[in-house]
């Protein structure tokens, strides 16, 4: 059990997950009741073209721990979790991706440096000795020369910002996620870059990972990719050139 009786707030963007959902959340309940006395359910519906919204719903009345935010159109998951971001409660707020490749039991670990005023921010890295990984190959490889990229051009101590599970004071994340642009997969380096340009403490732990989508790339496409350094990019022209995200 985790010493506090502040609330956690998980936040679990969702893109045509009909099929998984209602589990899923279901799982991760179950996992959060076994150590924080106080949490609830972000579940984000991002315009999926499935039953995701319904699963979500059904959920939610059985669970009073679940609360469900949907609209129309997809988005893509920068947008989704910043909308997540904005409805939680808690004094802590994690992300997890919603098919859970990153097991939730994680999370627990992951609080002790937040409640011990250790850190201000955890996040899982793939790259920490002692991570656990099942992972298709062509994505390490995407993962480590994205990594490079990153180090050139932000200089952050840290060595992993993609990975989907991620613990936040909440007073720190909602500090900078209102200056977020990234609607895609480059959310995380924007977050990270805002919390580091305004003196957060960002702290890395080691991460289990079980890829469920087969040996490929899973959704993520070319275009993807493409988007995404293209984003990181437009990243470090509001962070260096105009100086976006420092705090007055």
């Amino acid at each position: 059990m985790v010493n506090t009786e502040e609330m956690l707030s998980v936040v679990m963007p969702a893109y045509n997950e009909g099929n998984h959902i209602y589990d899923n959340l279901k799982e991760v309940s179950e996992v959060l009741s076994g150590f924080m006395k106080n949490y609830e359910i972000v579940a984000v519906n991002d315009g999926s073209l499935d039953n995701t919204k319904l699963e979500m719903l059904r959920c939610k009345q059985e669970d009073s721990h679940i609360r469900v935010v949907s609209y129309k159109d997809n988005r893509g998951k920068g947008h989704a979790i910043k909308c997540g971001v904005l409805k939680a409660r808690g004094k802590y707020i994690a992300f997890l991706d919603s098919d859970l490749d990153l097991p939730a039991e994680q999370i627990e670990k992951y609080m002790e440096p937040l409640v011990s005023g250790q850190a201000d921010v955890v996040i899982g890295s793939k790259m920490h000795k002692d991570s656990q990984l099942e992972y298709p190959k062509i994505r390490k490889i995407i993962s480590f020369g994205y990594y490079c990229m990153l180090r050139l051009l932000f200089q952050l101590k840290v060595k992993d910002t993609q990975t989907g599970l991620k613990v936040f004071d909440a007073e720190a994340l909602k500090s900078v996620i209102r200056l977020v642009k990234t609607q895609g997969f480059a959310y995380d380096i924007e977050i990270l870059v805002a919390l580091n340009s305004r003196k957060y403490r960002i702290t890395e732990m080691p991460v289990k990972l079980i890829f469920r989508r087969g040996q490929g790339m899973g959704r993520i496409k070319i275009k993807d990719i493409v988007k995404v350094f293209r984003d990181t990019l437009a990243i470090f022209y509001r962070a260096n050139i105009e100086k976006y995200y420092q705090g007055v």
